[in-house]
């Protein structure tokens, strides 16, 4: 067991009731995005989390059900991880698998919550780290057909403002070259590991090249490998990252090269264990980390933050407030780097 889940695994937890809260907003571009906060309640507090499973029939699932799972009782923090562990989350079967860790986050950052609130202490006080100014990047994928106007908009407010971009396929030459003078793109999502869902982007080599060519100083994340993609990455192995493989350490061990970096999204992870075994592990490797976001639209955007700011506050982290997401875009955007804002007892970050 890590120093840090040490720290952790042994809070006491009361759980007399638990509620569930729909959030809802239209982001644009045919996106309404659907989360449900999770609030557990006992001995006068109230921790939240946020389920980000991304099949809006799953929360209607969750939230018509109402709360019926077993969870009252007198806990640890490890002993409730268990027992979430053996139960299941979902009315009915997910819309997808990897949606049993998102959900399963949901409850155990509440529950981290809540156990560090009836403590009365913060989580960076009990696992003795001091948050950091936060540097975050915008994360976007531009419209079809590609045009630059969301990165002007971000631009006009903050020009030192970096950027986490999709490149698909109708990305030219022009659009690139374009792009690459601005010298603001951080990490280039290639989305090669999806199937089925709508940010799909099947393996193209000349994609790859033209990418890799323009932005030489940028991560390149989660390439599609194939007998044609590898020829192209071969030499850029050092600037590889993923993060839709990462559930856990022995992900990590499975990847096809030792990586420098990965993008960490907890809630990919699943449990507050598992998410402490990768932070532990990727630092005694020195495998450096960024944040990774889920468009959370309550308390798990700040949740995110707080833990990127303990852990890796320096990187191109993709945890910018949810502000950066909203159509129209405001005119009163945050720049990076944030101000550590952790609250002063639980798992919040914020007012």
């Amino acid at each position: 067991m890590s120093e840090t889940w040490e720290r952790l695994a042994g809070l006491e937890l009361r759980i007399e009731e638990y509620a569930l809260e729909r959030l809802e907003r239209d982001l644009g571009h045919d996106f309404v995005r659907v989360c449900t906060v999770v609030r557990l309640r006992g001995g006068g507090h109230e921790g939240l989390g946020e389920d980000v499973t991304y099949a809006v029939g799953d929360h209607d699932a969750l939230q018509a059900a109402g709360p019926t799972l077993p969870l009252a009782g007198q806990w640890t923090l490890a002993s409730f991880s268990e027992h979430l562990a053996a139960l299941d989350l979902f009315p009915a079967p997910p819309s997808s698998e990897v949606f049993r860790l998102y959900r399963r986050w949901g409850f155990e950052s509440a529950a981290l919550d809540l156990a560090l609130r009836q403590a009365g202490i913060s989580l960076h006080e009990q696992i003795g780290r001091a948050p950091q100014p936060l540097r975050f990047v915008s994360s976007l994928r531009l419209p079809e057909p590609p045009t630059l106007e969301p990165i002007e908009q971000r631009l006009a407010q903050h020009p030192d403002l970096a950027f986490k971009l999709d490149p698909t396929p109708s990305w030219d030459g022009a659009l690139v070259g374009e792009l690459a003078e601005r010298a603001s793109v951080a990490v280039c999502d290639l989305k090669g590991h999806y199937v089925g869902t709508i940010v799909d982007n099947p393996p193209d080599p000349a994609l790859y090249r033209r990418v890799l060519e323009a932005f030489p100083d940028a991560w390149i994340e989660d390439p599609a490998l194939t007998p044609d993609t590898e020829a192209v990455l071969a030499p850029h192995h050092d600037r590889i990252t993923w993060d839709a493989p990462i559930h856990s350490v022995a992900d990590v061990h499975g990847l096809p090269f030792a990586p420098r970096t990965l993008n960490v999204k907890p809630s990919r992870l699943g449990s507050v264990r598992e998410l402490i075994a990768l932070y532990d592990y990727c630092e005694a490797e020195r495998i450096g980390l960024y944040g990774g976001g889920q468009t959370e639209l309550g308390v798990g955007r700040g949740q995110i933050q707080y833990l990127a700011s303990l852990f890796h506050a320096q990187a191109p982290n993709d945890v910018a407030p949810a502000a950066y997401n909203f159509t129209p875009l405001p005119d009163d955007l945050p720049g990076s780097p944030l101000e550590p804002a952790p609250s002063n007892i639980g798992f919040r970050w914020g007012p």
